[in-house]
């Protein structure tokens, strides 16, 4: 028996302290500890559990008072990175061996600070994950030096003047047989590697794309390469780099990013990572890919790690914010029935629709990014196991289009949802130390990084564009590795569904907005391919073509199709046999939640396109929301300690686990604004009088 609270001297889920929020968690309809093992599993809890308490052992992570120095704050980050090293969390063999763990270390990092996880993120997966999968044995000499620190990585694709047009990259590449060198070059400033994290001040190393000539000039597209870029002792350039921090960001300026410029800098040969195409001595290109695009698709195969990995941290930041805002609004006290008695604003109807949605999104989009993450793990597995079949590419092309869709709803959902929750916690919420403003700008690159989410988008809906194409032109039946398209194999049957609920109480099931989406996911497939051959029908190429269907057919159906997946794995998840019996109900309203309150915003068209019809169907669908909202009312906060990682770690004083709202906010003012000292600069101010006095004058 695993111990969950008392009776151990270690338990792995130990009671939250008694406060303002013991009476709220006391009217919760399930425990909160079955939930969070039935959630995560006793190993991955005891992981996390390691790693938080670690940190907040180590006098090395202790929240500075006040604010540090950019320069400070990454001399900090760095620090705090190397110990995280030390403390072993990850070895090499749980790269590939335990993805779990490697998901669970980087948001458990990202929940103390997203610059410390980016940091050792890019460093640990991104750049070594680059060299391991788009590499052969010869470039295992470098793990070691990852995981040691004694050299350090950064991923450097994006350019000054591309960036999602990563075909475009315009570095050069080119081979001098003569002594078997590869020479990197810049031909100017808008070739320049840009926004690299990492490569600011600290990277010595950078896996480098670049364009492939070999003699004679052919172009064999974009290929991966170890560059030296610093001295690991001086942290100097080396020669022919050009390297600088790009300065201040919006968030995460504890993480360098920086820039890179090549002046023909020469590399051994053997430093291309040549998994899916290498160099003879003598200057002959050797692939096993047949085509370009199998190519290509294999050289950018780490962005469909960073976009799921982006997604989850999308999620991670949501959970946080939810967790604050959850919490104070069962604490805080604001009018009621009389003069003298408050009620707290979460037994408003008007706060439970505002935030708890966001809750039902954060346990959805959890499920959905772990689930991804681990489809992901096996096929890199695949692909470092050289596995050709048919299956095996199917897999890779679904997985891009649900990372290319998946990074943009997570993101966006949580920024809509920091925000919210924000918002919810009216000024409090505004003060930085309560971290709602930290979150919001921390997960702001997310929509934009690894690909802006609008340009994502077009990768998905041109996914099952051309499943809907092959079907067309040759029968071919539309199926895939996840089974996430197979429901389009009835896709003209689907169109003749109409709505058929009763009322609310029809819809407090999530079987009945999955039935919605799949019809809406047909039809704007429908739209999409008819508006489609009608821009190439009027004289159209089909660049134009696939441009002028973007805004209101393509984008909303890639969308609605990663919706519908994401509910349909949650409504899976929450309705399988041994999900035990205290947990069912809430759970399944967790999933209905989240099911309606995206489907609500697709309204328009599901009465456009005749789904709907009468204004029945829409107010059933509202207030089916607004009952599931007064349900989980009681077990929000129950929910949130499912989710919330310790005090410590959260970070924010209106967020505490024991509620204490106005005594645990009163002490973090006291600290920050050290009463009864004069603002420092006053004595200056009064001594200089007269010269402000003339300035005015002058001005």
């Amino acid at each position: 028996m695993v111990p969950l609270g008392e009776g151990s001297d270690d338990p792995l889920l130990p009671d939250l302290p008694r406060g303002p929020l013991h009476a709220a968690r006391a009217r919760a309809s399930f425990p909160w500890k079955e939930l969070a093992l039935f959630w995560e599993g006793p190993d991955m809890l005891r992981f996390k559990k390691n790693i938080f308490s670690a940190l907040e052992n180590d006098p090395l992570f202790a929240h500075p008072p006040g604010s540090l120095s950019l320069e400070k704050y990454r001399e900090l980050n760095f620090l705090r990175c190397k110990r995280v090293f030390e403390y072993d969390f990850l070895r090499v063999e749980d790269l590939l061996g335990s993805p779990q763990r490697v998901l669970a270390l980087i948001q458990c990092l990202g929940m103390y600070d997203w610059s410390l996880a980016t940091k050792f993120f890019l460093h640990t997966l991104t750049f070594g994950s680059a060299i391991y999968s788009s590499g052969s044995e010869r470039h295992f000499k470098y793990l070691p030096k990852i995981f040691s620190m004694e050299i350090f990585g950064c991923f450097a694709l994006t350019e000054v003047s591309h960036g999602s047009n990563t075909k475009a990259m315009r570095t050069t590449a080119h081979y001098d047989p003569t002594t078997e060198e590869i020479i990197i070059h810049s031909p100017d400033f808008e070739a320049a590697k840009f926004w690299v994290g990492n490569m600011g001040k600290t990277a010595t190393h950078a896996v480098v794309f670049a364009q492939l000539y070999t003699p004679g000039g052919q172009c064999h597209g974009l290929h991966p390469f170890v560059v030296q870029i610093r001295d690991p002792k001086t942290l100097l350039p080396m020669p022919g780099v050009m390297v600088g921090d790009i300065g201040k960001k919006l968030g995460q300026n504890g993480l360098d990013n920086g820039f890179a410029m090549f002046h023909k800098v020469r590399i051994p040969r053997q430093d291309l990572l040549n998994r899916s195409g290498d160099i003879t001595p003598e200057g002959t290109y050797v692939t096993h890919v047949k085509d370009a695009r199998q190519h290509f698709s294999e050289s950018l195969g780490s962005l469909s790690s960073g976009r799921v990995a982006i997604a989850g941290m999308s999620v991670v930041n949501l959970k946080l914010a939810v967790s604050i805002a959850l919490r104070f609004s069962a604490t805080r006290r604001q009018f009621g029935p009389t003069d003298e008695e408050e009620a707290p604003v979460l037994e408003y109807p008007m706060q439970q629709w505002r935030l708890l949605p966001y809750l039902a999104a954060a346990y959805a989009l959890d499920h959905f990014s772990k689930w991804l993450f681990l489809d992901l793990a096996e096929l890199q597995q695949g692909l470092l196991g050289r596995d050709r079949s048919a299956r095996q590419a199917e897999l890779g092309r679904e997985i891009h289009a649900l990372a290319s869709a998946g990074k943009p709803l997570a993101s966006w959902t949580a920024q809509r949802g920091i925000q919210e929750c924000r918002e919810a916690c009216g000024g409090h919420g505004y003060l930085a130390m309560n971290r709602l403003g930290d979150l919001r700008d921390d997960n702001d690159p997310n929509c934009t990084y690894e690909g802006d989410n609008n340009v994502l988008l077009q990768q998905t809906s041109n996914y099952l564009l051309g499943l809907l194409v092959r079907r067309d032109q040759g029968g071919a039946r539309i199926e895939s590795p996840l089974k996430t398209v197979d429901f389009l194999e009835a896709y003209p049957n689907i169109l003749g569904h109409r709505f058929e609920g009763c009322s609310p109480e029809d819809c407090l099931n999530s079987s009945v907005p999955l039935a919605a989406y799949e019809w809406l996911v047909c039809y704007l497939l429908r739209e999409s391919y008819q508006k489609l051959n009608q821009e190439k029908q009027s004289g159209s190429n089909d660049f134009e073509a696939r441009n002028n269907c973007q805004v209101y057919c393509c984008r909303p159906l890639a969308l609605a199709f990663l919706e519908l997946t994401v509910v349909r794995r949650f409504h899976e998840h929450v309705h399988q046999p041994h999900v035990p019996p205290p947990l069912r109900a809430v759970l399944g309203r967790l999933s209905a939640l989240y099911a309606l309150w995206s489907l609500n915003q697709h309204t328009a068209l599901l009465y456009r396109g005749g789904y709907f019809s009468g204004e029945q169907a829409g107010k059933m669908v509202e207030n089916a929301i607004l009952a599931l909202c007064a349900q989980l009312k009681d077990d929000s906060v129950a929910l949130v300690d499912v989710i919330a990682p310790p005090d410590f770690i959260l970070d924010s004083p209106i967020g505490r686990a024991d509620g204490e709202l106005y005594k645990n906010l009163w002490s973090a003012v006291l600290q920050e604004s050290k009463v009864l000292e004069r603002a420092s600069w006053w004595s200056e101010f009064s001594a200089n009088k007269p010269v402000i006095g003339s300035l005015k004058s002058k001005l």
